[in-house]
């Protein structure tokens, strides 16, 4: 009986042993929070906000760094940065909201709103769509702008016209990206309205979509704001993080302070989520003439570029449609990326330029294109 009982129990055992081995082995799920802290953790100067959304509800929203680094301030999530060419996207949505007011047509030439400019043939889609062939304005104020006096539009259409630098190609040959044609949609803007380019966001984009944290601002009303995420810049002699503005190289972000159209929105990435947000609607504009700023441009040879109104346009295998954009000033380096048919949105901030931030943000788009 002994031996009956032995080899019953030892029977048992093997069957619960196979059991055990044929169940399938689960892995530990590691969500999509501890793999993004995970993946900053291997940074740990990085410093900004990055926020990630779906379908308007943000699975993950952390703020890393200072938005001073000489007093060690930490930055929040509802630190303030400069967005640099991300505003491209609101100067382009003004120009949508004045054709839709019937007060211009994408295709106007712009002399009939900025008389003067020796560059004919161009048109407003030209400017929307980077495929103008307009020299760089910047490279004529730095050659002969006094630089103690803070250049706005008037001053550097003005120089356009004196200098007449030659056009870089004729209009819709190919796409280059060109800030030159954005600081003239802000001054369209304010002559086909009759109304400030800043005063014009703010009263028609910025408060209607309750961004209350946004604003086009000068730079003392930088300097006094709480809550100002400073860009900086590595020093490695120094060994620490310094002021972008204290290098007298990046000073054009100081003397050509009052541009309008290529940059200068500062913002939050809550304000940021509920501009995506009302791009899903017709808050601001119907969604026939937003389809347009989602639409590539067509160029002289026939061919498609990659850029719409304000915005560069990709298809994503994972995610499908795209759009997106980037911006660089001295010290700052900003993300928004919009996955249209998946409703996902990542929205990253930094204000120290951290050199890592390419491989960074790859992670990031990576991880979100792969999360359910």
């Amino acid at each position: 009986m002994k031996v009956v009982h032995c080899l019953i129990t030892l029977l048992s055992c093997l069957t619960l042993l196979f059991v055990a081995c044929s169940r399938p082995q689960t892995r530990p799920v590691i969500s999509l929070t501890d793999k993004l802290n995970s993946l900053f953790a291997g940074v740990p100067d990085f410093s900004g906000v990055l926020l990630i959304a779906e379908k308007g509800k943000p699975l993950y929203k952390r703020a890393f760094g200072y938005t001073n680094f000489d007093t060690k301030e930490p930055n929040t999530t509802s630190s303030i940065f400069e967005l640099a060419s991300v505003s491209k996207q609101f100067t382009a949505m003004t120009i949508m909201m004045l054709k839709q007011d019937g007060k211009l047509a994408y295709d106007d030439l712009i002399e009939t709103y900025i008389p003067g400019l020796p560059y004919p043939g161009i048109t407003i889609r030209h400017l929307l769509n980077h495929t103008s062939g307009l020299p760089d304005y910047q490279a004529i104020m730095d050659e002969h702008w006094d630089k103690s006096k803070v250049a706005g539009n008037v001053d550097n259409i003005a120089y356009l016209i004196q200098y007449h630098p030659p056009k870089l190609f004729d209009p819709g040959a190919k796409y280059e990206y060109s800030d030159t044609g954005y600081m003239l949609l802000a001054s369209i803007a304010e002559k086909a309205s009759g109304q400030d380019f800043v005063d014009f966001c703010r009263t028609r984009i910025f408060d209607p979509v309750h961004m209350t944290h946004t604003a086009i601002r000068t730079r003392d009303e930088k300097i006094n704001l709480p809550g100002m995420a400073w860009g900086h810049l590595f020093v490695p002699e120094k060994k620490r993080y310094v002021r972008a503005d204290s290098f007298p190289q990046f000073n054009y972000a100081i003397w050509l302070g009052n541009r309008k159209g290529p940059g200068r929105v500062s913002s939050t990435v809550d304000d940021l989520l509920k501009w995506d947000r009302a791009l899903y609607t017709d808050r601001l504009v119907s969604r026939q003439t937003l389809n347009e700023a989602f639409t590539p441009a067509i160029l002289n040879d026939g061919s498609l570029s990659h850029y719409g109104f304000g915005w560069v346009l990709e298809q994503s295998d994972k995610a499908g449609k795209v759009v997106r954009h980037s911006g660089e000033n001295p010290g700052y380096r900003t993300q928004l990326i919009r996955y249209i048919d998946a409703d996902k949105t990542i929205i990253l901030l930094c204000n120290n330029e951290h050199e890592k931030l390419p491989p960074i943000l790859k992670t990031v788009e990576l991880l979100v294109t792969e999360t359910d």
